[in-house]
């Protein structure tokens, strides 16, 4: 028998005490022990803070995503150990792509917005300067850093994988280290992970750790720095976030927990239409995949009252197709449950189910189950079970206990409102699903029931052919959900990282503001010497780098001009007659007009580090610009990003200006930042 050991404080070992046995889903033979007793479980914090804490905080963001890339790449080539794990735990070869390779991208697409979104700096500025003074030298802005602590990352079963990958990314991204507490179930799976990303040397040692086995009175040790996040049940989260060191010490608990999550189908759909088909298969991909062992899978299938016929046939039709059995032999389409123990938990809760008045369509008990020939009868296998539940506003228990298997229940509604009452009643989800092909029934039925869930999928024809289905969550959306959902997030894109951040707000001068957040503001001095801004590398500019520039009158051919070669001839710059009407009283010039007037003032000709322009943001224009205006730009760098390096293109770096045009009176006319690629020094051989 296997011991699965823990990694805390730079070490691999083994607790010393009564070891828990566990058995294997598909032979019921037993396979690996936990124990964690004697472990430096406390002592882990401290090594975190101290080790992986200082080395995360002291790397910018660019580093982190760095680091993300490359652990993605050597994760994605050693997949093939974590397959042959995943399969000990009763998942089909698919199962375990969406754990592994999804857990894997989600790395890649962190390590990509870090890339282009994120600073190359240790501190997070989060929106721009907010003016608190009528002359401008009193502002303020927030702030994002890292906290100085460990988050306790406590998992689920279903996807060890991607359960721990998902909180990582944003988690080492806001430079904070982690201890994954993996759910004891799939711990060997979560225990060959965490050993590839600490042999690949690439992760700093005390950025992660790992508990086997029971995490003892950790809790009891956290700080007001540190953060708790928790995938689960509701029970279990519900118990941990009451932790009295929680409360006490005001610890973030961000909680994600198994919902009833619904598909609906529209009463617009028939079965000759291509949404039926699309709903019979979304709901028997979402009752079957991972063995319906998914806090996204569909519970509660909400169909028209004249539909129920036709969606009861082929649904029990669709799961009697499914091969149960070892997902190694061929043919079989849904493996084990994890363990035999949560076999059992199903059982008990299609009980509950049943005797609140459902009925058994198909499968319901283990003796319906069919297994594939040369599946071993010991194994943790359920059979696809879809209930009938023929009174859904009076069943409360169809709205309130989740068997956390293959089992789904049908109810049918009356009407829309009905239909939207339904989805309401399970008290908050993680995700559902409308399948239409009415745009009106979409809009009605999104604003009714968004209040209660945390993501919506409208699925018809066009967005099918791209769809990645109900139960996928993905890494730029959010993942969460109100009320029995859990009440958290996680991923969301760069929000997830925000999570394990401290938000501050700064207020000063603009001068300070611009010292302390590494990017010029307007308000703060401009520096200008000898050389213009676009004759410096990457490495020479520095915030607040500028130049006031040389002054332009508009006149009425720069005008009529600009409407020949645009094709602009708006009549508030080309019809004398009309712009006196209108609110400016005269004809004025382009705001684009404008806009290239102010580079012809503020660009600098000749050949240089500048390689091109990426960009241009929030542009506005403030003030009209009539015929006889004098204008002058101001050109400062307001901040700089490394770019990534590609083989296509020289070292460089993205740099983002603030650019200002004044008129004669020095009124802003226009405001708006530009990017530009700034080439870095090649070193000379």
């Amino acid at each position: 028998m296997e011991n699965v050991t823990s990694y805390l404080c730079g070490i691999w070992a083994f607790g010393k005490g009564n070891a828990r046995r566990f058995n294997h889903p598909l032979s019921g033979e037993a396979d690996y022990q936990l124990c964690s007793a004697g472990l430096p479980l406390v002592e882990s914090l401290a090594y975190g803070r101290l080790h992986g804490g200082q080395a995360l905080v002291a790397m910018t963001f660019l580093q982190r995503g760095q680091m993300l890339k490359a652990l993605a790449k050597f994760l994605l080539a050693n997949k093939e150990r974590l397959y042959a794990l995943s399969a000990r735990t009763g998942a089909s070869r698919r199962d375990g792509w969406v754990d592994i390779e999804g857990g894997i991208g989600t790395l890649f697409t962190y390590a990509s917005l870090a890339g282009r979104e994120l600073p190359e700096d240790t501190l997070w500025l989060e929106d721009d300067a907010i003016p608190l003074s009528k002359q401008g030298q009193f502002v303020a802005r927030h702030l994002l850093s890292s906290r100085q602590g460990v988050a306790l990352h406590i998992n689920a079963f279903n996807f060890p994988c991607w359960g721990m990958l998902e909180k990582l990314a944003p988690c080492w991204l806001a430079g904070m280290p982690a201890i994954v507490k993996p759910a004891s179930t799939s711990a060997p799976l979560a225990q060959g992970l965490v050993r590839l990303i600490t042999d690949s040397g690439l992760v700093p040692e005390g950025a992660l750790q790992l508990i086997c086995g029971e995490v003892g009175d950790l809790l009891s040790h956290l700080d007001y720095q540190d953060v708790v996040t928790f995938t689960g049940s509701a029970q279990t989260g519900r118990q941990l976030r009451a932790h009295p060191g929680l409360l006490a010490k005001s610890i973030p608990f961000s909680m994600e927990t198994d919902s009833l999550n619904c598909c609906i189908l529209g009463d617009d759909v028939t079965p000759k239409m291509a949404e039926f088909s699309l709903f019979i298969d979304e709901v028997v991909r979402e009752m079957t995949s991972k063995a319906g062992q998914k806090c996204t899978a569909v519970r509660r299938i909400l169909v028209p009252e004249t539909q129920l016929p036709a969606v009861q046939q082929a649904l029990s039709e669709a799961l009697a197709a499914v091969v149960v059995g070892d997902p190694a032999l061929p043919g079989v389409s849904m493996g084990a449950l994890a363990s035999h123990a949560q076999r059992e938990a199903v059982q008990q809760q299609v009980d509950r189910l049943l005797s609140s008045g459902c009925e058994a369509l198909c499968g319901g008990s283990l003796a319906q189950l069919e297994l594939s020939e040369g599946s071993n009868p010991a194994g943790a296998f359920y059979p696809p079970t879809l209930l009938l539940c023929r009174d859904p506003l009076h069943n409360e228990a169809v709205h309130g206990v989740e068997a956390f298997g293959p089992v789904a229940t049908l109810m049918s509604y009356a009407s829309r409102e009905q239909a939207i009452s339904l989805a309401l009643m399970g008290q908050g989800s993680l995700v559902a699903t409308l399948v239409t092909a009415d745009p009106a029934l979409a809009a009605q039925t999104v604003r009714a029931v968004a209040c209660a869930h945390g993501r919506l999928l409208v699925l018809d024809t066009a967005a099918a052919a791209e769809s990645t289905g109900h139960g996928s969550p993905l890494p730029q959306l959010v993942h969460g959900g109100p009320g029995r959902a859990g009440g958290g997030e996680e991923l969301g894109g760069l929000r997830a990282v925000k999570h394990y951040m401290q938000r501050t707000a700064v207020q000063g001068s603009p001068l300070m503001l611009a010292a302390v957040g590494g990017q010029w503001l307007r308000g703060a001095p401009l520096h200008t010497d000898h050389r213009h801004p676009f004759r410096k590398h990457f490495e020479e500019l520095q915030p607040g780098d500028g130049v006031l520039t040389a002054r332009r009158t508009i006149t009425e051919a720069d005008i009529v001009n600009f409407a020949n070669l645009s094709g602009d001839r708006f009549y508030a710059h080309t019809d004398e007659t009309a712009a006196a009407q209108s609110l400016f009283g005269e004809r004025v010039a382009h705001g684009y007009f404008v806009v290239a007037a102010a580079a012809g003032l503020f660009v600098d000709a000749g050949v240089g580090p500048v390689l091109a322009n990426y960009g241009l943001e929030a542009l506005r224009f403030t003030h009209p610009v009539k015929i006889g205006d004098t204008l002058q730009a101001q050109l400062t760098c307001l901040s700089k990003r490394r770019k990534a390096p590609k083989t296509d293109e020289p070292p460089c770096g993205v740099v983002a200006w603030d650019v200002q045009v004044f008129n004669q009176h020095q009124q802003h006319v226009a405001l708006y930042r530009i990017l530009t690629l700034v080439a870095q020094r090649v070193p000379s051989a």
